[in-house]
């Protein structure tokens, strides 16, 4: 899946031009919950280049002038994919919306992560660019760890965030 690309905002002169957020998203008391949170975490260490990693942790709205202020946005969380545990994937916000109209709830914040877009957009200040990369958990339940399939699919959900963050900074010709 290609990851989002919108005209809402115009690149030049806008905050954070060219710099690409990571917001993990999740609860570190739950178990797979907490992936997007130890995905930022990783990344951290990883020290990439053009990427400004941020943990939203449960943030929710608070989250709103963060997002707003950046030209391009990596929201990373765990999501039912229908997948198996551990599984990565990039979704659109549209393909994001299109599952939670058909009763698909896929990620565990998925309503206020929709409801903190639509805020955005509504402010006309949505990302220039922005996909979810999503994980699909295995246990959603009290704990601080991530089970071994989702601890696993860590560094592969960092790669892929590198290398958006990377595909969106390219210049284009």
């Amino acid at each position: 899946m290609t990851p989002m690309d919108s005209d809402t905002r115009q690149a030049p002169g806008a905050p954070g031009c060219g710099v690409t957020t990571v917001l993990g998203l999740g609860n570190t008391l739950l178990g797979d919950d907490g992936v997007g949170v130890r995905v930022v975490e990783a990344l951290r260490e990883r020290n990439p280049p053009g990427l400004d990693v941020v943990d939203g942790g449960t943030m929710g709205f608070r989250l709103a002038d963060r997002l707003a202020q950046s030209w391009a946005c990596i929201l990373v969380d765990a999501a039912d994919l229908q997948a198996q545990p551990g599984a990565v994937q990039v979704l659109t916000p549209h393909e994001l919306a299109g599952r939670f109209a058909q009763g698909q709830r896929s990620s565990a914040h998925e309503a206020g992560l929709l409801d903190l877009l639509g805020l955005v957009e509504l402010e006309g200040r949505l990302p220039r660019r922005l996909a979810l990369v999503a994980i699909q958990p295995a246990r959603l339940d009290w704990g601080e760890r991530l089970t071994p399939a989702v601890a696993a699919a860590v560094p592969r959900a960092c790669e892929v965030i590198q290398r958006i963050g990377q595909e969106w900074s390219a210049p284009h010709g």
